[in-house]
């Protein structure tokens, strides 16, 4: 039950980064249109949150990436 959990929370996770990262590349982000989720502010607060660690995970992820030998910034 607690592998099942913690599968469930990192595809959550992995979702989210990659959200963040088609918003990085393309401007391209979820509608937060309260007819397309929901009325509730706590459901568009959740939603924001989710979105919100996504682009945490993002920042994380080129920084310890870019100070590693293994990458290198071609742009």
């Amino acid at each position: 039950m607690l592998g099942r959990l913690t599968h469930y929370a990192f595809d959550a996770v992995l979702i989210s980064a990659f959200l963040a990262g088609i918003k990085r590349s393309t401007g391209l982000t979820p509608s937060l249109k309260s007819d397309k989720i929901s009325e509730s502010k706590e459901v568009k607060k959740w939603v924001d949150n989710y979105l919100g660690m996504g682009e945490w995970i993002m920042d994380q992820s080129v920084a310890v990436l870019g100070s590693s030998g293994w990458f290198e910034r071609t742009r």
